[in-house]
């Protein structure tokens, strides 16, 4: 094998396949068949696909088998197997149709799923693409089911504007169910197990068999009917605030009654809010699009219409809390402005104004004491220091004017009343306003007097006047 052979186990390159008749020479024509196509995996599923497409009769496909496994993902869709005894058919059902169908497919059930077959192109898979599933041999009561329900659905019986909110705590529950069985039992457990103060209110009625629908059309109207005699009675509470219309599951045969169109318009016209807890969660009748609120279960059912005593409590703890720290704040805050208030009124006090204003009066006292202090022992310094320049005839100009003061004084004495008292003469007063007395008529007879003399005073009395 030369050095530019591929091995034998090499695919020969494209444009190397020999046509019949052997290689063609350099420069001889190209004959023969054409070159090998290999096609890539996308290219083969899609022709797959394309022939799949084409054929009429798996664009719309009725198909009846046993189904598998189930498995539901977080989206809604529904992934199952249909299966007979030599194959079986992979089958995808979205959320939105699941949602309409009044059936729900579960293993081991003979169903006839109605759809279309494609290719699922990322894994290469031929499968079905559900849009309905009813259960095999029941396909009359599937196709009544799907006719009442477009028709009610026209009316806008289902439609979410009409749906009402559920009381938050009722005092009174009504329940619409069968005495046998345990639903009743497990609505009245729940109840007492999450609000046992909720009253219960039971309009028993058939839920299975001929005759039920009428039975049950009747247990709503005498709910309807206690209700307003309660209200009436000025008794509300004892009416029930929400009603629960509750059965067992059961195939659909049996839970028939709860699609009679008589119970599906007494549900929707009834006064108060009605919660559907009918059968398991697969089950769907159209008592649950009527209804305000369905629940999957009849025990779901009683535990949506009471609100949970454990959850209650912690909510008033809660806000117990949340109001003691409002309130702590609020008294704190009070407290800080009567404390404020109290301050500044202790400072109006007329005694704390007078011992501030007497504090004061003596802060400024001091400092003119000590103001006038200062300023005299500088003006005696200047004194003294202009003394001392005075020197000696300044002192002897104080000395002759201290003379000349001391005569002047001298002849003042001599002159004054005192001298003249001392030579025995008197100062006449009345005694009366005090005046000098001057003429006899101014004392006339009985006229007190008071003398001056040099040395004190002495009292008289006119005795002869004139």
């Amino acid at each position: 094998m030369g050095d530019h052979e591929p091995p034998a186990w090499a695919l020969p390159a494209w444009d190397a396949v020999e046509p019949p008749g052997g290689r063609p020479g350099p420069g001889s024509p190209t004959t023969g068949r054409a070159p090998t196509r290999v096609l890539g995996v996308s290219e083969v599923t899609g022709a797959v696909r394309d022939a799949l497409r084409g054929d009429p009769r798996l664009a719309d496909v009725w198909v009846e088998g046993e189904v598998g496994r189930v498995t539901i993902s977080s989206a809604g869709h529904a992934y199952f197997t249909l299966k007979d005894a030599r194959s079986q058919l992979a089958c995808v059902w979205f959320r939105d149709d699941r949602m309409r169908s009044a059936f729900e497919a579960r293993a081991g059930l003979q169903v006839v799923v109605h759809g279309r077959i494609d290719v699922f192109d990322a894994q290469g898979v031929y499968q079905c693409y559900v849009a309905a599933v009813q259960p095999a041999g029941l396909g009359d009561l599937a196709l009544r089911f799907e006719a009442t329900k477009a028709r009610l659905a026209a009316e806008g019986l289902f439609a979410a504007a009409r749906k009402r909110p559920l009381p938050v705590r009722p005092v009174t529950v009504g329940v619409v169910t069968s005495l046998s069985g345990a639903v009743l039992h497990d609505v009245r457990r729940v109840l007492e197990r999450r609000w046992p103060m909720a009253r219960l209110v039971v309009a028993a009625c058939r839920v299975q068999g001929d005759g039920s629908a009428e039975t049950i059309v009747a247990a709503l109207e005498r709910l309807a009917r206690h209700g307003d005699a309660c209200r009436s009675a000025g008794r509300p509470d004892d009416a029930a605030a929400v009603v629960i219309v509750a059965r067992g599951g059961g195939s659909l045969e049996d839970l028939w009654a709860f699609n009679d169109e008589r119970v599906v318009r007494a549900v929707a016209g009834h006064p108060v809010p009605v919660v559907a807890g009918v059968g398991h969660e697969t089950d769907v009748t159209l008592v649950d699009f009527a209804a305000d609120v369905r629940a999957p279960t009849p025990s779901a059912a009683a535990e949506l219409v009471v609100p949970d005593r454990r959850e209650a409590t912690r909510a008033v703890r809660a806000r117990r809390a949340r109001l003691d720290a409002t309130l702590a704040a609020e008294m704190s805050s009070l407290e800080r402005r009567v404390a404020a208030e109290r301050r500044a009124l202790e400072g109006l006090r007329p005694e704390v104004r007078l011992a501030a204003a007497r504090e004061r009066a003596g802060y400024l006292l001091d400092r003119a004491t000590s103001a006038v202090t200062m300023r005299l022992a500088a003006e005696r310094r200047g004194v003294e220091r202009g003394a001392g320049r005075l020197g000696a005839p300044v002192r002897a100009r104080l000395a002759a004017a201290g003379a000349r003061l001391d005569a002047t004084r001298g002849a003042l004495a001599a002159l004054g009343p005192d001298a003249t008292l001392a030579r025995g003469y008197a100062i006449v007063r009345r005694a009366a306003d005090g005046a000098v007395v001057r003429e006899p008529v101014q004392a006339p007879a009985g006229t007190a007097l008071r003398l001056r003399v040099a040395h004190g005073e002495i009292a008289a009395r006119v005795e002869d006047g004139g």
